[in-house]
């Protein structure tokens, strides 16, 4: 790979991984109050309601077991792509996750709603990104489970 090639692959990383980390922030409420202009839901509570919107044919436990668990999954996905450990894997999961999330939003909320936000260009640039061959200024570069060239 090319020195613009590892500058590209990092960026994506640190740029998903954030990505995944400030939904969550938010959903805690460290990024503002529900209905505030920096905060998307604000609180749990609001989280867990816009997870029913896009699983409607849950019970209320299922809809609170699925936000847990993406939430949950989002928090691992985020740091392992920013600090480049398991890099294939949570790269991998994190494209799997934001393509069911797209979906729901698509069926259930309508088809505009994941192009509103870049769902899908998570889930092309994860999917991009479990493909490399290498992941430079990582890890797993230390750990070795990666050649850099």
């Amino acid at each position: 790979m090319t020195r613009s090639q590892h500058l590209a692959q990092i960026v994506l990383r640190l740029a998903l991984g954030i990505g995944f980390i400030l939904p969550v922030l938010d959903r805690l409420g460290y990024l503002g109050a529900p209905g505030s202009k920096t905060a998307a839901w604000g609180n749990w509570e609001v989280f867990v309601g816009y997870t029913h919107t896009l699983l409607p044919f849950l019970p209320n436990s299922g809809v609170s077991a699925m936000a847990l668990i993406a939430t949950v999954l989002e928090i691992i996905f985020g740091i392992c792509l920013i600090t480049g450990y398991r890099i294939r894997l949570a790269a991998g999961g994190a494209a799997l996750l934001t393509f069911i999330f797209g979906l729901c939003m698509a069926l259930f909320i309508g088809i505009a709603a994941p192009f509103k936000y870049p769902v899908f260009v998570f889930t092309g640039a994860a999917w991009a990104l479990s493909t490399l061959p290498v992941y430079r200024w990582s890890v797993d570069q230390l750990l070795g489970k990666v050649n850099p060239k």
